[in-house]
């Protein structure tokens, strides 16, 4: 990517998407994941892009797709907790690490384990399993998290219908964040812009456009009526309607996103007309945003 060059992704979106493509429901194989991720980066929209989401059981798959060029930009994905940690770092040694996301059962003991061990430079966010983070259990982590300089991350789905959190509890989670000052990542359920009833599983998405404008609410039942909206239109008129100073607030805590598809969110954004650039979708197309040097479709 070309820092030099004025970039036609705006600012509310960049570096939103994680790429999650070795991760369910996408399952893409990393042979075929690693190359796709190096076409992402250097096409029209790369500066939307986040690094690529590994498994630390992956590491050494993904060390065979390694050829010449810059480093991979990789964010350590560590569902085993602390003990991952170190065994990680030293078998991503030939990726440029950009991220560690640690789940764990304890903020503490993870918080303690990422100061030992994670070089200064490089964010990490814990994420704690969703029934620890109801009742006092949420303000506990927030707590032990905001004096730390790590990021919280929170799981917004997932395969089954009861990964994917209600209004009400992403809320408390969002408006806990707000409040503390505390920056998060969310994964899983939000690569689309808009919430809406998945018609193929009947789960209930959020949408990354509602958690964005959530994130701007200090207020739960506010943040909740966010959350709810179902109205492209509607989103994409509050976004619009946007200053400088909240795109700086709203991307200072909600920093990133997991999506095993990179194109659907640009899809999306391009067909609400929040997003324009060489080969983008038309509003109301289904097309993916391509262009010479970006993947198609099946790439994903």
């Amino acid at each position: 990517m070309n820092d030099t060059r004025e970039s036609v992704v705006p600012e509310l979106f960049r570096g939103l998407f994680d790429d999650a493509a070795v991760f369910p429901p996408g399952n893409l194989p990393v042979a075929e994941a690693a190359p796709a991720h190096r076409a992402h980066r250097t096409a029209w929209y790369a500066d939307a892009v986040g690094p690529f989401l590994c498994g630390a059981g992956r590491l050494a798959e993904l060390g065979g797709t390694v050829g010449s060029g810059p480093a991979l930009r990789v964010g350590l994905v560590l569902p085993g907790g602390s003990s991952e940690l170190g065994p990680a770092l030293t078998a991503a040694a030939p990726f440029e690490v950009a991220g560690v996301e640690l789940s764990t059962r304890d903020a503490r003991e993870a918080i303690a384990a990422l100061d030992l061990l994670l070089p200064p430079s490089v964010p990490a966010a814990v994420e704690l399993p969703r029934e620890l983070l109801r009742g006092d259990g949420l303000d506990e982590v927030l707590d032990a998290l905001v004096d730390s300089p790590y990021r919280a991350k929170f799981r917004t789905g997932g395969v089954v219908a009861g990964a994917f959190p209600d209004e009400e509890e992403l809320a408390g989670f969002l408006t806990g964040c707000a409040q503390r000052g505390l920056p998060y990542k969310c994964t899983a359920g939000l690569h689309h812009a808009v919430r809406h009833t998945d018609q193929a599983t009947g789960f209930e998405h959020h949408g990354f456009l509602n958690v964005l404008l959530a994130a701007l609410e200090t207020d739960r039942k506010a943040a909740a009526e966010v959350l709810a909206e179902r109205s492209g239109e509607v989103l994409a008129a509050s976004v619009r309607a946007l200053t400088n100073r909240h795109i700086t607030a709203i991307r200072n805590s909600f920093t990133a996103f997991g999506t095993c598809s990179i194109v659907e969110p640009l899809d999306d954004l391009a067909a609400l007309g929040l997003l324009s650039g060489p080969g983008a979708a038309p509003a109301g197309s289904t097309s993916p945003p391509t262009s010479p040097d970006s993947p198609s479709q099946e790439d994903r």
